[in-house]
C-alpha cells in the first residue's frame, strides 16, 4: 500500500463527512475548505482559484467524489513529497471531520474510549482495511488487531464474545465498518475490567508498531563514541533507522543510526561490567549496546536483522508486508474453499449420476427379464410349429417317393422316344440356324442399303433447295445492286452482310458435298454386302432343296447343277420404303450442290441411281 492509497483512505472519510444529505455530493464551498486544510497539513501551496477553474463548466451545484478525484490527484496528491509532512496531522484533520458526524458514543458508558484512543483505533482500521470503498476490515484482520491489543495488555482474547458480535446484524458479512469496530471496543467486550491507562498504553503500543512502523522499543545501555562511557537510552527501531532518545517520552533524540544492506548485528561477550552485549556494525561506525537479559538481547538482534532484511528487499514497512501475506493467505483459503465446494458439488453430481444409472440399470434388468420370458414363449411356439411342419413334410415326402417311382418307369420309356426325336431336332436346328443367319445378313444388308438411299435422297433434296435459295439470293443481290447504285453509301453495310451470308452458304454447300461423297461410298459398300448376302442365300437354297427332296429306294442323288438353275430370288417390294422429302427452308447451298453433282458425276451418277432403285425394288440381277 503506497502513500497515495493511505492518504486517500483518510480523505475519503473527510469527504463523506461533508456529505450531510448522503447523496454522494459535496458543495464547492466545503470542498474549498477541505482542499485548503489538506494543502496546509501536506505542506504544499494552495491555489484557491484552481478549484473554480477545474469545475468552471459545472453549475453551482454540489460535486461528487468522482468529480473531485481528478482535482485531488492533479492539484494536491501529485505535489505531495514523502517526508515533507506528518501523516498523523492529515489523519487528525480527517478524523476531526468524520468524528463529528459519525462517532457518537454513549457518554454514560464507563467503557467508552477517550478521543485519542478512538483516533488511533481509527488509524489502525484504515491501515488494515481493504483497498475497496466503502472501507471495511475483514474478520481475520479484526481478530489479528484484537490479538495484538490483548497481547499488549497481557490478557486472553474472548473469542466467543467476538463471534457473537460478528453474528449481529450491525456487522456486514464482508467485514467491519470503522463505526461498528469502535462500537465493539466501546462495549467493553475486550477491555472489560481493565484499567483505562493500560488500554491506552496498549492501543498506543499497537498504533506505534503497526502505523508508526516501530519494530521494537525499549531501554538499552549504549557505549559512547567519544567518552566511551555507558548510558541508558530509549531505542526505537524502524525498518530504515535505529533512533535513541533520552527517555521514553521521545522528546530529545540523541542520535539516529541509518540501516541498510551493509549493516550487521553481532553478539559480544560480557566485559566492562556489562552483560548481554551486542553490537551494530555500519560502514563507518560500530555501536555497542547491552540489554537487560538474554531474552531482550535475542529480541533486539532479531528485530534489527529483520529491519536490515526489509531494507535490502526494498520494503518500507513490516506490517504492510505482513498484511499482504495475510491477504494472500485469505485468498488462498478462499480459493481452496471454493475448490472444495466445487469438488463437493462435483461429487454430489457424480453420486446423483451414479444413482440415476443404478435406477436405469434396474430398469434394464427388469426389461431383460421380461424379454427373456417373451423369448422363451416365442421359442416354445416356434418349436411346436416346427414339429407340426416336420410331420406334414414327412407325409408329403412319402407321397412324393411313391409318385417318383411311377414317374421313373414312364421316364424310361419317354427318354428312349426323346432320344430319337432329339437327334432329329438337333439336325433341323443346325440347318435352321444356318438359314436364319443367312437371312439376317440379307435383311441387314437391305436395311443398310435403304438407309443409305434415304440419306442420299435427303441430301440431294436439301442440296437442291439450298441451290434454289442461293440462286434466288444471287438474283436478289443483283437487283439490289442495280437499284441501290445511287444509294451506295447508305446500303454498303447491308451488302457486306449479304456477302457474308453468301460465304456462309458456300461453306455449307461444301459441307453437303463432302457428306454426299461419304454417302456414295456407304452405298457402294452396302451393294457389295448385298451381293455377298445373295450368294449365300443361293447356296443355302441349293442345300435346302437337296434335304427336302426325298430319296426313293434304289435312287441316286443328282448333281446340284439342275436345282441351282431353278432357284430365283423373290422380289421384295416394300411400298413403305420411299424417300421422304425434308421440309426445311430454302438454302443457298442446295442448287449449287445439284449443279456440282451433275457436272462431276455426269451419266455415271444417273446410272448409279437407277441401279439403287432396282436393287431396292428387288428386280436387280445378281451377277
Amino acid at each position: 500500500m503506497d502513500l497515495r492509497s493511505e492518504l486517500l483512505k483518510s480523505i475519503w472519510y473527510g469527504f463523506t463527512a461533508l456529505d450531510l444529505e448522503k447523496s454522494g455530493k459535496v458543495s464547492k464551498s466545503q470542498l474549498k475548505v477541505l482542499s485548503h486544510n489538506l494543502c496546509t497539513v501536506l505542506s504544499i501551496p494552495h491555489d484557491p482559484v484552481a478549484l473554480e477553474e477545474h469545475f468552471r463548466d459545472d453549475d453551482d451545484g454540489p460535486v461528487s467524489s468522482q468529480g473531485y478525484m481528478p482535482y485531488l490527484n492533479k492539484y494536491i496528491l501529485d505535489k505531495v513529497e514523502d517526508g515533507s509532512f506528518v501523516k498523523e496531522q492529515v489523519d487528525e484533520l480527517c478524523w476531526t471531520l468524520t468524528a463529528k458526524k459519525n462517532y457518537k458514543p454513549d457518554k454514560d458508558n464507563k467503557n467508552v474510549l477517550p478521543g485519542k484512543d478512538a483516533f488511533r483505533l481509527w488509524c489502525l482500521f484504515n491501515f488494515l482495511s481493504e483497498d475497496k470503498y466503502p472501507l471495511v476490515m475483514v474478520h481475520d484482520e479484526v481478530e489479528y488487531l484484537l490479538k495484538k491489543m490483548c497481547m499488549a495488555m497481557s490478557v486472553e482474547l474472548n473469542y466467543v464474545e467476538v463471534e457473537d458480535f460478528i453474528s449481529q446484524d450491525a456487522v456486514q458479512q464482508n467485514g467491519f465498518t470503522v463505526w461498528s469496530f469502535l462500537e465493539m471496543m466501546n462495549s467493553g467486550m475486550v477491555t472489560r475490567s481493565i484499567d483505562q491507562d493500560i488500554i491506552s498504553m496498549a492501543i498506543d503500543e499497537v498504533y506505534r508498531e503497526i502505523v508508526g512502523d516501530v519494530l521494537k522499543e525499549g531501554y538499552l545501555w549504549k557505549k559512547g563514541q567519544l567518552r566511551r562511557n555507558w548510558k541508558e537510552r530509549w531505542f526505537t527501531l524502524r525498518p530504515s533507522a535505529l533512533a535513541y532518545y533520552t527517555s521514553e517520552e521521545r522528546k530529545e533524540r540523541q542520535g539516529n543510526i541509518p540501516l541498510d544492506g551493509n549493516c550487521c548485528v553481532e553478539v559480544l561477550p560480557d566485559r566492562d561490567g556489562k552483560r548481554c552485549m551486542f553490537c551494530l556494525k555500519t560502514l563507518s561506525k560500530t555501536y555497542e549496546m547491552s540489554a537487560s537479559d538474554t531474552k531482550q538481547r535475542q529480541e533486539w538482534t532479531a528485530a534489527i536483522q529483520t529491519a536490515i532484511r526489509l531494507h535490502s528487499e526494498g520494503k518500507t514497512s513490516l506490517h504492510k508486508d505482513l498484511k499482504l501475506k495475510r491477504r494472500e493467505q485469505r485468498e488462498q483459503r478462499e480459493r481452496r474453499r471454493q475448490a472444495k465446494e466445487e469438488e463437493l458439488q462435483h461429487l454430489k453430481a457424480l453420486q446423483e449420476e451414479k444413482e440415476r444409472k443404478l435406477a436405469e440399470l434396474e430398469l434394464l434388468k427388469e426389461a431383460q427379464r421380461q424379454a427373456q420370458a417373451l423369448l422363451q414363449q416365442d421359442e416354445l411356439r416356434r418349436r411346436k410349429q416346427h414339429e407340426e411342419l416336420q410331420a406334414a413334410l414327412e407325409v408329403q415326402l412319402r407321397e412324393a417317393e411313391e409318385a417318383r417311382a411311377s414317374m421313373q418307369a414312364e421316364m424310361v420309356l419317354k427318354e428312349e422316344e426323346a432320344a430319337r426325336q432329339r437327334k432329329r431336332i438337333i439336325e433341323l436346328e443346325a440347318m435352321q440356324t444356318s438359314l436364319e443367319e443367312a437371312l439376317q445378313q440379307e435383311i441387314k444388308a437391305r436395311q443398310d442399303e435403304e438407309a443409305f438411299r434415304y440419306r442420299q435422297t435427303g441430301l440431294l433434296s436439301e442440296e437442291e433447295e439450298k441451290m434454289k435459295a442461293l440462286m434466288a439470293l444471287q438474283e436478289e443481290q443483283e437487283e439490289y445492286i442495280l437499284k441501290t447504285q445511287r444509294e451506295k453509301q447508305e446500303l454498303r453495310q447491308e451488302m457486306e452482310n449479304k456477302s457474308r451470308a453468301l460465304e456462309e452458304a458456300q461453306r455449307q454447300l461444301e459441307e453437303v458435298r463432302a457428306n454426299r461423297h461419304r454417302v456414295d461410298q456407304d452405298v457402294v459398300a452396302a451393294q457389295r454386302k448385298l451381293r455377298q448376302a445373295s450368294t449365300n442365300v443361293k447356296h443355302w437354297n441349293v442345300q435346302m432343296n437337296r434335304l427336302m427332296r426325298p430319296i426313293g429306294p434304289g435312287e441316286k442323288r443328282s448333281s446340284g447343277g439342275g436345282s441351282f438353275s431353278s432357284f430365283q430370288i423373290p422380289s421384295q417390294r416394300d411400298p413403305g420404303l420411299r424417300v421422304r422429302q425434308r421440309s426445311e427452308g430454302p438454302d443457298e447451298e442446295s442448287k449449287e450442290n445439284v449443279d456440282t453433282s451433275c457436272e462431276g458425276s455426269g451419266c455415271d451418277g444417273e446410272r448409279g441411281e437407277r441401279r439403287l432403285s432396282q436393287a431396292s425394288n428387288g428386280d436387280m440381277d445378281i451377277p
